[in-house]
C-alpha cells in the first residue's frame, strides 16, 4: 500500500511539476484561444480516426492471442480494450489499463499467464513497431528540422529494442534449482511467448504491419486536429513526430500522459517552428479526444459489473 500511494504521488509530482513549467513557459491564454478556433468538423474527424484506432488496437491485441495459441471473439476484444483505455485515463500512466486488462481477459476465460503475456508482449510490439516506424522516417524531415537535434536517438532505441526482445526470450535460461519459484515459471512462460510470436515471421510481420498502421493513424488524428487549427504542417511531418510524442505520453510517469505529453510536442514540433501555444493547444485537443474515445470503456466496465453481480433475492441465499 504503501509503495502504491508513493507512485502515485510521484506521477502526481511530475504531472504537476510538467503543467507548472507549462505555464511559466507557454502563453496558456494565448493557447485557449487557438484552441477555442479548432474547426468542430476537423475535431469530429479526429474522434472518428480514434473509433478506427480501437478497431486497429483490438486487432492487433487479437494478432497477440492467436500467436500465443489463444483468441477472443472481435467484440469482447474491443469490449475489454475499451476497458482498458478506460483505466488507463483514469490512472497513472497506461500501465493501469494493462493490468486491468489482464485481469478482465482472465475473467473471459484464458489461463492467466496467456492474459498477461498477451497484453504484455502487444504493449513490447507497439513500442518497438513505434521506435522502428520513428527510425524509418526520421530521415525524411531531416531537411525540415532545427540543427542540433539528435539524429542518432531512435537508430540506437530500435537497436535497443531488439536487444530487449532477445532477452525477453532468454529469461527462462535460468538453472533448473530456480524453476520451483513461482515468479521464474512465470519469466519462463513469457519467454517462451515472446519466441511465438517475435521469431516466426508469419506471426511477427502482421502484427508489426498493424502496429505501423496504427501509430500513422494517430498520427492522421493529429494531422486532422492540425488542420481545425491552421497550424502549418504537413502529414509526413505528423507521421515522424506524433510518435516520439506518444511514446513520452505512454510512460508511466504522469496522469495519463498529462503534461510529458504537452513538453513533448512542444519540443517536437518547435523543430519545425510549430509555436508552443499552437504545440499546446494541439496536445490539450488530442488529450481530449483521447478521453473522449476513451469514456465508453467506463460504460462496458459498469455493465459488465452489473450483469456479473447476483439478483437481489439471492445476496443473503
Amino acid at each position: 500500500m504503501i509503495k502504491r500511494w508513493a507512485s502515485w504521488a510521484i506521477k502526481i509530482a511530475l504531472t504537476g511539476g510538467a503543467l507548472w513549467y507549462l505555464q511559466e513557459k507557454v502563453d496558456l491564454r494565448a493557447a485557449w484561444e487557438d484552441g477555442k478556433s479548432i474547426s468542430p468538423l476537423m475535431f469530429f474527424v479526429a474522434f472518428l480516426l480514434q473509433v478506427v484506432q480501437v478497431l486497429i488496437c483490438a486487432g492487433r491485441w487479437r494478432l497477440v492471442l492467436r500467436a500465443l495459441g489463444a483468441d477472443l471473439p472481435f467484440r469482447q476484444a474491443c469490449e475489454i480494450f475499451c476497458i482498458g483505455n478506460f483505466f488507463g485515463q483514469v490512472l497513472p500512466g497506461a500501465v493501469g489499463g494493462d493490468a486491468v486488462r489482464m485481469w478482465k481477459t482472465h475473467r473471459a476465460g484464458l489461463a492467466l499467464s496467456t492474459s498477461v503475456n498477451s497484453v504484455a508482449l502487444e504493449r513490447v510490439a507497439t513500442v518497438f513497431g513505434l521506435v522502428l516506424l520513428v527510425a524509418v522516417s526520421q530521415p525524411l524531415l531531416l531537411d525540415r528540422l532545427a540543427g542540433g537535434f539528435p539524429v542518432w536517438v531512435f537508430p540506437g532505441l530500435t537497436a535497443a529494442g531488439v536487444a530487449g526482445i532477445l532477452f525477453l526470450s532468454l529469461l527462462d535460461r535460468v538453472p533448473r534449482s530456480f524453476h520451483h519459484l513461482r515468479l521464474i515459471r512465470g519469466f519462463a512462460q513469457l519467454a517462451g511467448d515472446s519466441r511465438l510470436l517475435f521469431f516466426r515471421a508469419s506471426k511477427a510481420l502482421p502484427i508489426l504491419l498493424v502496429v505501423v498502421v496504427g501509430h500513422i493513424n494517430l498520427a492522421l488524428v493529429v494531422y486532422a486536429l492540425t488542420i481545425g487549427l491552421n497550424i502549418d504542417v504537413s502529414m509526413l511531418d505528423c507521421v515522424v513526430l506524433v510518435p516520439p510524442v506518444i511514446l513520452v505520453a505512454t510512460l508511466p510517469i504522469s496522469m495519463a500522459g498529462w503534461g510529458p505529453r504537452e513538453m513533448a510536442m512542444i519540443t517536437a514540433f518547435g523543430f519545425i517552428g510549430v509555436t508552443k501555444e499552437h504545440a499546446t493547444a494541439l496536445s490539450v485537443l488530442f488529450g481530449a479526444v483521447s478521453v473522449l474515445i476513451a469514456l465508453p470503456g467506463g460504460v462496458f466496465w459498469l455493465i459488465a459489473k452489473r450483469q456479473a453481480a447476483p439478483p437481489v433475492g439471492e445476496i443473503g441465499a
